[in-house]
Protein backbone atom coordinates (compact mmCIF):
# COMPACT_ATOMS: atom_id res chain seq x y z
CA UNK A 1 0.00 0.00 0.00
CA UNK A 2 1.35 3.40 -1.02
CA UNK A 3 1.58 6.30 1.81
CA UNK A 4 0.43 8.67 -1.04
CA UNK A 5 -2.85 9.89 -1.15
CA UNK A 6 -4.69 8.19 -4.54
CA UNK A 7 -5.64 11.62 -6.28
CA UNK A 8 -1.67 12.57 -6.09
CA UNK A 9 -0.97 9.16 -7.77
CA UNK A 10 -3.46 9.52 -10.03
CA UNK A 11 -2.20 12.75 -10.68
CA UNK A 12 1.38 12.02 -11.53
CA UNK A 13 0.02 8.82 -13.79
CA UNK A 14 -2.19 11.32 -15.89
CA UNK A 15 0.75 13.52 -15.96
CA UNK A 16 3.35 11.39 -17.39
CA UNK A 17 1.16 10.41 -19.90
CA UNK A 18 1.35 13.63 -21.15
CA UNK A 19 -2.24 14.07 -19.98
CA UNK A 20 -1.50 17.08 -18.62
CA UNK A 21 -5.38 18.91 -18.30
CA UNK A 22 -6.71 15.61 -17.19
CA UNK A 23 -4.00 15.30 -14.24
CA UNK A 24 -4.65 18.63 -13.42
CA UNK A 25 -8.50 17.56 -13.47
CA UNK A 26 -7.28 14.39 -10.83
CA UNK A 27 -5.77 16.85 -8.24
CA UNK A 28 -8.25 19.61 -8.14
CA UNK A 29 -10.49 18.12 -5.38
CA UNK A 30 -7.94 17.14 -3.03
CA UNK A 31 -5.94 20.92 -3.66
CA UNK A 32 -9.38 22.24 -2.76
CA UNK A 33 -9.67 20.03 0.27
CA UNK A 34 -5.96 20.75 1.53
CA UNK A 35 -5.10 24.07 0.38
CA UNK A 36 -1.83 22.98 -0.66
CA UNK A 37 0.24 25.49 -2.26
CA UNK A 38 2.47 22.69 -3.17
CA UNK A 39 -0.74 20.92 -4.87
CA UNK A 40 -1.72 24.14 -6.58
CA UNK A 41 2.03 24.47 -7.61
CA UNK A 42 1.86 21.20 -9.62
CA UNK A 43 -1.66 21.15 -11.18
CA UNK A 44 -0.22 25.18 -12.60
CA UNK A 45 2.76 23.06 -13.75
CA UNK A 46 0.91 20.34 -15.60
CA UNK A 47 -1.29 23.42 -16.80
CA UNK A 48 2.08 25.15 -18.58
CA UNK A 49 2.27 22.08 -20.94
CA UNK A 50 -1.67 22.38 -21.32
CA UNK A 51 -0.72 25.81 -22.75
CA UNK A 52 2.18 24.56 -24.52
CA UNK A 53 0.14 21.60 -26.82
CA UNK A 54 -2.32 25.00 -27.34
CA UNK A 55 0.30 26.63 -29.38
CA UNK A 56 0.27 29.33 -26.39
CA UNK A 57 3.75 30.71 -25.44
CA UNK A 58 2.12 33.23 -23.55
CA UNK A 59 0.38 31.38 -21.31
CA UNK A 60 3.60 28.94 -20.58
CA UNK A 61 5.45 31.38 -19.80
CA UNK A 62 2.74 32.63 -17.35
CA UNK A 63 1.93 29.29 -15.69
CA UNK A 64 6.06 28.52 -15.78
CA UNK A 65 6.34 31.83 -13.77
CA UNK A 66 3.69 30.96 -11.17
CA UNK A 67 4.32 27.42 -10.56
CA UNK A 68 7.87 28.42 -9.56
CA UNK A 69 6.25 30.67 -7.27
CA UNK A 70 4.30 28.45 -5.68
CA UNK A 71 7.20 25.57 -5.22
CA UNK A 72 9.95 27.98 -4.32
CA UNK A 73 9.15 27.43 -0.62
CA UNK A 74 9.57 23.80 -0.31
CA UNK A 75 12.19 21.96 0.42
CA UNK A 76 14.12 20.02 -2.54
CA UNK A 77 12.84 16.69 -1.64
CA UNK A 78 8.75 17.36 -0.45
CA UNK A 79 6.13 14.29 -0.58
CA UNK A 80 8.05 12.02 -2.34
CA UNK A 81 8.53 14.28 -4.98
CA UNK A 82 12.48 15.87 -6.15
CA UNK A 83 11.12 19.17 -5.73
CA UNK A 84 14.80 20.91 -6.62
CA UNK A 85 14.57 19.00 -9.78
CA UNK A 86 11.28 19.82 -10.84
CA UNK A 87 12.27 23.66 -10.43
CA UNK A 88 14.98 23.12 -12.51
CA UNK A 89 13.35 21.80 -15.47
CA UNK A 90 10.44 24.60 -15.04
CA UNK A 91 13.33 27.62 -15.41
CA UNK A 92 14.47 25.15 -18.31
CA UNK A 93 11.71 25.30 -20.27
CA UNK A 94 10.97 28.77 -19.13
CA UNK A 95 14.16 29.66 -20.41
CA UNK A 96 13.35 27.61 -24.04
CA UNK A 97 10.26 29.58 -24.18
CA UNK A 98 11.82 33.22 -23.21
CA UNK A 99 14.61 32.60 -25.32
CA UNK A 100 12.61 31.80 -29.00
CA UNK A 101 10.01 34.32 -27.92
CA UNK A 102 12.90 37.11 -27.15
CA UNK A 103 14.56 36.03 -30.44
CA UNK A 104 11.39 36.99 -32.33
CA UNK A 105 10.68 33.18 -33.44
CA UNK A 106 8.30 32.10 -34.38
CA UNK A 107 6.29 28.84 -33.42
CA UNK A 108 8.12 25.65 -33.86
CA UNK A 109 6.94 23.59 -36.97
CA UNK A 110 5.96 21.06 -34.18
CA UNK A 111 4.53 22.89 -32.19
CA UNK A 112 5.70 24.34 -28.72
CA UNK A 113 5.33 21.34 -27.00
CA UNK A 114 7.86 19.92 -29.33
CA UNK A 115 10.53 22.62 -27.83
CA UNK A 116 10.15 21.70 -24.12
CA UNK A 117 11.70 18.61 -22.67
CA UNK A 118 9.10 16.02 -21.67
CA UNK A 119 8.51 16.12 -18.38
CA UNK A 120 8.14 13.16 -15.46
CA UNK A 121 7.47 12.58 -11.93
CA UNK A 122 9.02 10.26 -10.23
CA UNK A 123 7.42 10.02 -6.60
CA UNK A 124 10.00 8.02 -3.96
CA UNK A 125 8.37 7.36 -1.25
CA UNK A 126 12.33 7.86 0.58
CA UNK A 127 11.86 11.59 -0.56
CA UNK A 128 9.03 11.89 2.49
CA UNK A 129 10.01 14.02 5.14
CA UNK A 130 7.12 12.85 7.48
CA UNK A 131 5.55 16.20 7.91
CA UNK A 132 4.00 16.89 4.55
CA UNK A 133 0.10 18.10 5.59
CA UNK A 134 -0.20 16.57 2.16
CA UNK A 135 -0.37 13.53 3.65
CA UNK A 136 -3.29 13.58 5.93
CA UNK A 137 -6.64 12.57 4.71
CA UNK A 138 -8.66 16.16 4.80
CA UNK A 139 -10.88 16.84 7.73
CA UNK A 140 -14.52 16.44 6.92
CA UNK A 141 -16.27 19.56 7.08
CA UNK A 142 -19.38 19.71 9.49
CA UNK A 143 -21.92 21.60 8.08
Amino acid sequence: MSTFPGAFLEFVRLFNEGRYWDSHEALEDRWRATQSDFYQGLIIYASAFVHAGRGNPNGVEAQLEKALRYLEPYPDRYHGIDVGELRREAGRCLELVRGRRRGGEDEPAAGWESLLPTPRLQPDEALIRGDEPELTPPRESSS
